[in-house]
């Protein structure tokens, strides 16, 4: 069988890596999700503005001057939002099973102590 190249098994390994394939997975969510969020906010903004487009003679909120950027920012602060409940929700739940999960001992205060006990015990066994 031959040799891989180092290189071919490097990549295979980077790629492999939990945080590139969720890394992608976001990704490709996110894609998703901002054109969700895009065409929502064109419906609602259309259909609230629908006097105003009207008098403008426009069809849409992305055919006024100015229109696609107040369309992008609009997304962009939806899309930041829900990111921040998200992140808010993950916090709160991590903080939660921290509370709930008692500290670990510190193996080294639990080897100081075993230490003391028995030279206490060997203490007392010597001046029996």
């Amino acid at each position: 069988m031959p040799k891989r190249p180092a290189v071919i098994s490097d990549f295979r390994t980077f790629v492999n890596k939990g945080n590139v394939v969720d890394l992608a997975v976001a990704v490709i969510i996110a894609g998703a999700f901002g054109k969700v969020v895009d065409l929502t906010v064109k419906l609602i903004m259309t259909n609230l503005l629908e006097p105003v487009l009207k008098e403008a003679k426009v069809d849409s909120l992305a055919q006024l001057p100015g229109g696609e950027l107040i369309v992008a920012f609009i997304n962009f602060i939806i899309i930041a939002f829900v990111c921040f409940v998200i992140v808010k929700a993950i916090e709160k739940t991590k903080r939660k099973e921290a509370a709930v999960q008692p500290p670990k001992p510190d193996p080294q205060v639990q080897l100081a102590s075993a230490m003391t006990r028995l030279a206490d015990v060997l203490e007392q066994r010597a001046s029996s």
